[in-house]
């Protein structure tokens, strides 16, 4: 029934307000054509005539697998040009293809931007994917009216589909009123979806599977995707929205829901995939999820879905990204205030905030629920990857060429650089999947390299660390190892360990150091004769995100966690001796992301890092137990930005506002080059990195999100 809103809605003050025209298709896919029914449904745009009793037409319905026409580039955030310049050429947007799976709308809205927006300026084609109908109690309204609101479920998610809609319109063309085209496709797992098209930039779809969602956080909820993943219950019943094109209701299996997510992968075929935290970890004093059930469940059976799509042939590479949820609350904030307010007001678009009825449907154009509180629990302050913050993923070999590494498909890819080179090798891919993103490599005395990461077991859910050393100084790598975890079992703690740090003695024993679901820093040494002592719980209290390690010029080796408040270092003082703190730091709060590299002085580790809410770039450098010296700032840094910084040897790398990759050079004292008013002067390459960046001495590395190497060498 039509929800009964206890508010004044105003009227279209405006064209650009005009109601959107939305075409509703009923389609199977036979071949290449559209078989089906087409009705309109809304009002028509303004200016459209017809005689009464003349059937409207609808525009033609784009094809789902139309290529995507090239969009012209959004102008950089204004900046005096003194700050940055620009390096000739882009990678061109048909080389890039992004999916996004989420459990609700505005998980993507709140959790991913604005890295969302980046990719729709960008012009590269976009598939949003949302598994549940997100429909919860059926009331839509602000709590405080929210008393005098029907439940209507069905209602509930229309108004949802609305804003989101609205808010990918607003983002993309500038009109939340862009008009859509919403057509019923065939899934692989026996049913229906609907598929948005829009109408103005058809690589830009919106995928709603509909199926039910637990209704709760963290209640005992069977009929839900967690039920489902553990076999308390067989098949999942579905939630259809009042203006949705799947003409009946369904249920699937757990086989089937993995089914339909890996046939949109297929459909899509994307090169880069952003996707929700599959281990939040538990509340350690209350034991319950930090995360939403539907958020942890819905990134498991995306999990299921890319390791199945990754073993078909004929696609091509796929980089993955995890988000972090919920855990964000309380954390510093790593958005500047433009970005912030950007976000902002595209989550007041999908909750209707200002009530204009521009969208066609008596259920309502957003998500009033969001209206109340807008900026969520501070998640459009912040953006967090959940791991892949590792800027140690490249390394010099013994005849001066490079190493890179990364994961594509679940495996480690490798790329190899002669010194002699300019072009890369690769990628060869390394047999093996389920490795997760995020990995980090160190260097060996006798010039082997090691790499270290994480893996996910899918049957019977779990995460371990595990390692390959390469069988000969520039030779080929071994199989995987796998060394364990701290954590006792998947129910424990959701398998919630961080990617490991790593480093390595003189003598070349290795010491790895995880973050564990406890918080708490627990670590495994290498014995003399290669193999593993145990795992040992070494401190800390409520860590985030993931360690760092670097080894200092005297063979010292460090490992730093953040917390909320500060910087936490530990340090092994000898080549086999163990490790040793927590030390206090004295460092401010930073941006959780941390990367270190042996100090340019020769004494100790230089740690890099951001000052929250600004973006800008800090480092310090610290050598023992005693506390860091006061950090050195780099003033005015212009290109803002969030998540690691990479600083070589006379080179700076980080990711801009803009999500391109930002370089410049510095003085081995950490101060940057400046331009006109001692300004740090930034370039920028044009394509969006995934991940975090690396800086060397020769140049700079990055992964696109098409799923390549891109290299800037020094001097370009």
């Amino acid at each position: 029934m039509p929800l009964r809103l206890r508010r004044r809605v105003r009227r279209p003050v405006s064209p650009s307000r005009r109601r959107a025209a939305v075409t509703v298709v009923t389609a199977a896919l036979v071949g290449s054509v559209f078989a089906g029914a087409v009705s309109m449904a809304g009002t028509p745009e303004e200016g459209t005539a017809h005689a009464a009793g003349e059937p409207r037409r609808a525009r033609p319905v784009p094809e789902a697998e139309t290529p995507a026409k090239v969009q012209a580039r959004p102008a950089l955030p204004k900046v005096r040009p003194s700050e940055i310049r620009t390096r000739p050429g882009t990678v061109p947007p048909s080389s890039v293809s992004v999916v996004q799976i989420v459990a609700h709308p505005d998980d993507d809205l709140f959790f991913m931007n604005p890295d969302i927006s980046q990719s729709l300026h960008s012009g590269s084609p976009l598939a949003s994917v949302y598994l549940t109908a997100g429909e919860a109690d059926g009331v839509n309204a602000r709590p405080r009216d929210a008393a005098g609101v029907a439940a209507d479920k069905a209602g509930y998610a229309e108004a949802r589909q609305n804003g989101i809609r609205a808010a990918y319109a607003e983002m993309a063309t500038g009109s939340r009123t862009s008009p859509w085209d919403r057509i019923a496709i065939p899934t692989a797992g026996g049913a229906w979806a609907e598929m948005d098209v829009l109408r103005a930039k058809p690589h830009v779809r919106l995928v709603w599977l509909q199926i039910r969602e637990a209704g709760s956080v963290n209640g005992d909820r069977p009929h839900s995707l967690n039920g489902l993943w553990h076999g308390r219950i067989t098949r999942i019943g579905s939630q259809r929205s009042t203006g949705t094109p799947v003409a009946a209701p369904f249920t699937y299996t757990k086989e089937q829901v993995v089914e339909t997510v890996a046939g949109l992968l297929e459909r899509f075929r994307p090169t880069f995939v952003r996707m929700q935290d599959p281990s939040p970890g538990r509340d350690q004093r209350t034991g319950k999820l930090r995360d939403h059930q539907d958020h942890l469940y819905g990134a498991r059976f995306a999990q299921e879905a890319l390791d199945r799509y990754a073993k078909s042939p004929g696609h091509p590479h796929v980089v993955v990204q995890n988000y972090l949820g919920y855990p964000t609350s309380g954390l510093p904030h790593t958005l500047d205030a433009e970005a912030a307010g950007a976000k902002l007001k595209t989550l007041k678009t999908y909750a209707w905030l200002d009530g204009v009825a521009d969208c066609g449907t008596v259920a309502g154009c957003g998500d009033l629920k969001v209206a109340a509180r807008p900026t969520g629990r501070g998640w459009t302050q912040t953006i967090r990857y959940a791991r892949s913050t590792s800027t140690s993923w490249v390394q010099p070999d013994r005849d001066g060429g490079l190493l890179a590494f990364s994961v594509l498909d679940g495996r480690l890819g490798i790329w190899r650089k002669t010194a002699d080179a300019t072009d890369w090798r690769g990628p060869e891919l390394l047999p093996g999947d389920g490795i997760d993103g995020g990995v980090t490599s160190v260097a060996l005395p006798d010039g082997r390299v090691s790499v270290y990461g994480t893996r996910t077991v899918l049957k019977d859910y779990r995460r371990e660390v595990v390692s390959t050393t390469q069988t000969a100084p520039g030779g080929g790598f071994g199989p995987w190892r796998p060394l364990g975890s701290p954590e006792r079992n998947d129910a424990s703690g959701t398998s919630d360990i961080s990617a490991p740090a790593v480093t390595v003695g003189a003598d070349g024993r290795a010491l790895l150091a995880v973050r564990d679901s406890r918080l708490r820093l627990a670590s495994r040494e290498q014995r003399a004769d290669g193999t593993w002592g145990p795992w040992r719980v070494l401190g800390g209290t409520n860590l985030i995100g993931d360690p760092v390690a670097a080894t200092d010029a005297s063979g010292r080796g460090y490992v730093f966690a953040s917390t909320s408040k500060t910087v936490l270092a530990w340090t092994r003082r000898l080549p086999g001796a163990p490790l040793t703190g927590p030390a206090r730091t004295g460092l401010p709060p930073t941006t959780l992301s941390l990367s270190a590299t042996a100090s340019p002085s020769g004494d100790g580790v230089r740690l890099w890092f951001r000052k929250p809410a600004s973006g800008d770039l800090r480092s310090a450098d610290f050598s023992g137990t005693a506390p860091a010296p006061p950090f050195t700032e780099l003033p005015g840094t212009g290109v803002a930005g969030f998540g690691p910084v990479s600083g070589g040897d006379g080179l700076l790398a980080v990711r801009s506002r803009t999500g391109f990759l930002a370089t410049m050079s510095q003085g081995r004292t950490g101060t940057g080059k400046t331009g006109i008013g001692s300004r740090p002067l930034w370039t920028l390459d044009r394509f969006q990195l995934a991940g975090a960046p690396y800086a060397g001495t020769d140049g700079v590395a990055a992964m696109g999100l098409d799923g390549r190497l891109h290299w800037s060498p020094t001097g370009r």
